[in-house]
């Protein structure tokens, strides 16, 4: 993974000490509120509902060993003890003291990590698929050019105060795990017939208040004018970008009214000016970074260990299970990747306490080459595991409450913190998942359930991508009262689709209720090897509609 030189390494101390000194005059009274509010924006401190929220950059989901005990460290001491994975792959600690955040800021900089530009209005962490470099389904890998995107963005003096937040995915695999469609950017890595590489980059997705599916504006855009291309992009976006309505600010309310071609003609425009200039990409400047991410030395598996595991697999259902549904396909014959589910009775989707931190660190040492990867779905990946480790693997995830072999099924559920910690939420998300939990833990009902995508989210705002889960629940307010909207048929991947509101809202103690009529009619519906997605688009809303409300 990308390591700092002594340039990134300067950047990020003096940035610390730089809000070190901008706290100290807050607390003395001499910056205001207003004055202090975009300063401790830009490096992820939020004034949430009943304390600070600090939010680290976990750039592209990728995580060293040593830095997630560093975020345990920071989780004990400095928090209660656990922090919150979200869906950006980014940790969130809830219970900070604002006095000792730049203390924090200056260990995560001990570690080539810091929180900048996880708020505000400007370009933030880019993610992508979480078996990046691995996949089996691989075109290109993306992490290369995710860490060329984040040194271009990061500090960009024209783009510290855009319209509104920016977000970019990228992905390089036939399939679209990094969910690029409903992205402010989404890039599509491939490559033409002389093996070089091209981007399909899409625009004005994104969900929150008015969800939009990005579309394409350049279908083959060559490698080395990423760069200026997204460059004049965002140049048009701030230039045209509403800033009179926060909620009508973000570029895809752009895209809409200017129509998808005539933004791409503008892009075109300002692109004529940088195309070709000083931050066009050199094959020097690639290849620097993407030494950074060079396979690491695996060791050859034997055929009969192989065997061995497959034979177990079949006689152990647990262990089959486990490799059924967190086990993962990887480009090394002998190797796979490991989902650890975040997803436990009794928890918060995302949540993990510093002591697992610590111990799943001790996990990456062992097992992988002590690395492991933040997901999307709010979970962590070990990508590089030997198949004649994976028993022993299960028994220490088993021991650390990690190894739930249910990632994908219903109960690997999207959950943002909501009302519970977050100001903006017009519900509480957390209770709502853990009744859902709790009412349908049956492993052999989950297992016919199929592939099942259920997300949560607290507000408008979505981030629990509600709009996206076949299944949506949003918290909305009622006169004062918590209720949640059901929406069904949403979908990120290569066939992205926004859910369609079910219709009248529910009392939280009815949406277990609800979960399970909408699950009957699936089941009573389906025909062989339908998932519920399937089933949905066949059917349409209808039935499902009028058994929830009968």
């Amino acid at each position: 993974m990308y390591r700092y030189d002594s340039h990134d390494q300067t950047l990020v101390n003096e940035r610390v000490t730089q809000f070190r000194d901008q706290m100290d005059r807050y607390l003395a009274g001499r910056l205001s509120e207003e004055e202090f509010l975009p300063l401790r924006v830009q490096n992820g401190l939020y004034v949430q509902r009943y304390a600070p929220m600090l939010r680290i950059a976990i750039p592209y989901g990728m995580l060293a060993a040593y830095q997630l005990r560093k975020l345990g460290d920071l989780a004990r001491d400095y928090d209660r003890g656990y922090g919150h994975f979200t869906t950006r792959t980014n940790l969130q600690l809830n219970w900070p003291k604002l006095e000792s955040v730049p203390d924090m800021l200056a260990e995560l900089a001990s570690v080539q990590m810091h929180a900048i530009q996880t708020s505000g209005n400007d370009i933030r962490n880019t993610t992508t698929d979480q078996f990046a470099g691995v996949a089996e389904d691989e075109d290109v890998d993306p992490r290369p050019w995710c860490e060329l995107i984040r040194q271009w963005s990061t500090f960009h003096p024209e783009f510290a105060y855009l319209p509104r937040k920016f977000k970019i995915a990228v992905t390089g695999a036939a399939e679209d795990r990094a969910a690029i469609q409903v992205h402010d950017v989404g890039l599509r890595l491939w490559k033409d017939t002389h093996g070089e590489v091209r981007v399909r980059v899409l625009a004005g997705g994104g969900l929150g208040r008015t969800p939009m599916v990005g579309e394409v504006i350049r279908d083959d855009l060559p490698w080395r004018h990423l760069l200026t291309y997204l460059e004049a992009l965002v140049r048009v976006y701030n230039q045209f970008g509403r800033r009179d309505n926060k909620f009508k600010a973000r570029i895809k309310i752009l895209v809409k009214a200017l129509g998808v071609e005539e933004f791409g003609r503008r892009v075109e425009e300002e692109w004529a000016h940088l195309k070709d200039g000083p931050q066009t990409l050199t094959r020097e400047s690639l290849e620097r970074v993407a030494a950074h991410f060079e396979d690491p030395e695996r060791r050859p598996v034997a055929a009969d260990a192989i065997a061995e595991v497959e034979a177990l697999r079949r006689e152990n259902r647990a262990f089959g299970r486990f490799m059924t549904n967190n086990v993962h396909g990887h480009k090394v014959p002998g190797y796979k990747a490991v989902t650890l589910s975040l997803k436990r009775r009794g928890h918060s989707p995302g949540d993990v306490t510093a002591e697992q931190m610590h111990q799943v660190a001790d996990l990456a040492d062992e097992y992988t080459a002590g690395e492991l990867r933040v997901t999307h779905e709010q979970n962590l990946v070990l990508s590089d595991v030997p198949m004649d480790r994976l028993e022993s693997l299960w028994h220490r995830l088993e021991d650390l409450g990690m190894a739930n072999p249910t990632v994908g099924t219903l109960a690997d559920l999207i959950c943002c913190p909501g009302g519970d910690y977050c100001a903006l939420a017009n519900a509480k998300s957390i209770p709502v998942a853990q009744a859902i939990q709790e009412r349908f833990e049956d492993l052999d009902f989950l297992y016919d359930l199929g592939p099942l995508d259920l997300n949560i989210s607290g507000c408008m705002n979505a981030c629990g991508h509600h709009h996206v889960g076949h299944i949506g629940i949003l918290g909305v307010d009622k006169k004062g009262e918590e209720w949640y909207q059901i929406s069904l048929g949403g979908a990120q991947g290569n066939a992205a689709s926004l859910g369609k509101i079910l219709g009248p809202s529910f009392s939280r103690d009815a949406v277990p209720d609800v979960i399970d009529t909408l699950l009957k009619v699936y089941v009573g519906e389906r025909s062989a090897e339908e998932t519920f997605l399937d089933t949905y688009r066949r059917i349409g809303l209808k039935p499902f509609k009028e058994r929830v409300y009968a």
